[in-house]
């Protein structure tokens, strides 16, 4: 693998390491019902939280089961966390699987589709894998148009695959392969 070039930047946002300066706005998302519907554990602890924000700021990626996971922030206000995006080093050979969550305010502005978007870059261009997947619980929608905004396509839907939160729940992956990334991205200039 490549060395990680931090921060990524887009045209309005910074995606970096996290930091321990973090913490208050990570837990204050990440303790709500609602943040948590999606995810597999419930609505963080504060102590739950710190072990996740400390995580996040020292992780490594250099063999499969690794994770990136970068905070965003938006150009004009540097520090204040909008939420993450998390790429998974999957087994066999050049997968992934990529993932997001944000905070109340930060939803419905585009911002994961961006911060997803340049992920996915990384994951493609700079890491060299061949596809990458997300996975989803079918009731998230929201994640499943922005799924299909990024240009992945839906490959499964299984019936109660998942029981948590005391609940059986069915899985669609969405999933892009390196090639149909290229594909969707603009020529680039040969001549200059």
């Amino acid at each position: 693998m490549t060395e990680l070039n931090l921060p990524l930047r887009t045209g309005r946002l910074v995606l970096r390491r996290f930091e321990a300066t973090d913490l208050d706005v990570y837990h204050a998302y990440h303790s709500l019902p609602e943040t948590a519907r999606f995810l597999p554990g419930e609505a963080k602890s504060y102590t739950k939280s710190m072990e996740s924000v400390g995580k996040y700021a020292n992780f490594v990626f250099e063999q499969e089961g690794d994770w990136i996971c970068l905070a965003i922030e938006t150009v004009d206000a540097p520090g204040l966390l909008l939420g993450e995006v998390v790429l998974k080093w999957l087994p066999g050979r050049g997968q992934a699987e990529i993932g997001w969550s944000l905070a109340p305010e930060a939803r419905g502005r585009g911002i994961a589709t961006e911060a997803a978007g340049a992920l996915l870059r990384l994951g493609f261009e700079d890491l060299g894998f061949h596809r990458i997947d997300a996975k989803l619980d079918a009731l998230n929608t929201d994640s499943a148009a922005l799924c299909e905004r990024l240009g992945m396509r839906l490959e499964s839907r299984q019936v109660d695959k998942w029981h948590y939160k005391d609940q059986w729940a069915t899985e669609v992956v969405y999933a892009i392969l390196n090639d149909e990334w290229k594909s969707r991205q603009p020529a680039k200039d040969s001549t200059k």
